[in-house]
């Protein structure tokens, strides 16, 4: 379960889950809340407690590479928001945040959305 987290998962709900709670556990993860069945949220956080600290700026080279709001704009988008909800978090343009994500890939060498997730998602940076 704890993988699956940290590769970007938003919540984590048991089978015994009611319909209705699914429902509304649908919609709050879809409006960007964290959803755990209460048996599981202290384990997670227990987890998540114990685990390694995410990378600092000055200890990563490649991270080293990237502007605070390149970085800032690479964790939102690695969690997977659209350009619109980055700028709109962030109080920029869509446009922009594309040129700050198309700079953030051609810095890290990478092509996709996907390979810019799973290389934040490496270095527990959502």
């Amino acid at each position: 379960m704890i993988d699956v987290i940290r590769a970007g998962a938003r919540g984590y709900i048991t089978k015994t889950i009611s319909g209705p709670e699914l429902l509304q556990a649908v919609y709050r993860v879809a409006a960007g809340d964290a959803v755990f069945s209460p048996r599981l949220a202290g384990f997670v956080l227990d987890a998540f407690a114990h685990g390694p600290a995410a990378p600092v700026a000055g200890l990563d080279p490649e991270l080293d590479q990237l502007s605070p709001r390149e970085r800032e704009v690479l964790r939102l988008i690695a969690r997977g928001y659209t350009y619109k909800e980055v700028a709109r978090d962030l109080s920029i343009s869509a446009k922009t945040v594309e040129s700050h994500v198309s700079s953030v890939l051609r810095k890290l060498q990478l092509s996709t959305r996907h390979e810019l997730t799973r290389w934040a998602t490496d270095r527990r940076l959502v």
